[in-house]
């Protein structure tokens, strides 16, 4: 008789979960604090909700920066380093600042993701944008995305670490700058849609 091997969520050796206190940690854009989840702290080394619809929404948000960070070029399928760049990017933002790392995630997060995109209608032959409301799942992922792509482009061919990459891009987007890729992408993508209404 087979037995199903569950997946054992992997905090003990994983204490970056433990270290920061996710109960002070304040959401302001109601559309998303569904989707931001604080109050699971279980890191899983597999994927428990891989095929579960709106499963994602169950991790928690550390562990979403995580797994966005395993897609990019130098760390696809490496769970721990992923980890290590994101405890250590933490520790930066924390000497920094000496604000909660995971509320200048959540800034950063809320700063980031754009709140209109475009999509193509087709008139008869012809291609016409139309701009459209964004689900606010898909504004999270997009958030994420570009959050992890700029501090992966800011570290290409540089002498600085993708740590330190990482956290200026975070500090950067929690303060709403421009100079932050992932909210240049959201004003870009609101602009476009903007002129597409």
């Amino acid at each position: 008789m087979s037995e199903k091997k569950e997946i054992q969520p992997a905090t003990a050796f994983f204490p970056m979960f433990e270290k920061y206190d996710m109960g002070v940690v304040k959401i302001e854009d109601q559309g998303l604090q569904r989707y931001i989840n604080l109050e699971n702290k279980d890191f899983f080394l597999g994927a428990p909700h891989a095929n579960k619809m709106f499963g994602k929404a169950n991790l928690s948000i550390i562990e979403r920066l995580i797994n966005i960070l395993m897609k990019t070029e130098m760390y696809t399928g490496q769970k721990t380093k992923a980890y290590k760049v994101v405890r250590m990017a933490f520790e930066i933002i924390d000497k920094r600042t000496k604000i909660n790392p995971v509320q200048v995630l959540v800034d950063a997060l809320q700063n980031a993701a754009p709140k209109e995109e475009t999509t193509r209608l087709r008139f008869g032959g012809i291609m016409v944008p139309k701009a459209v409301d964004i689900s606010p799942q898909r504004r999270l992922d997009i958030a994420l995305r570009n959050i992890c792509s700029g501090a992966m482009t800011a570290s290409h061919k540089n002498k600085k670490r993708i740590e330190a990459c990482l956290a200026d891009e975070l500090l950067k987007a929690s303060k709403n700058d421009p100079a932050s890729f992932a909210v240049a992408k959201k004003n870009d993508l609101e602009r476009v849609a903007k002129a597409a209404r």
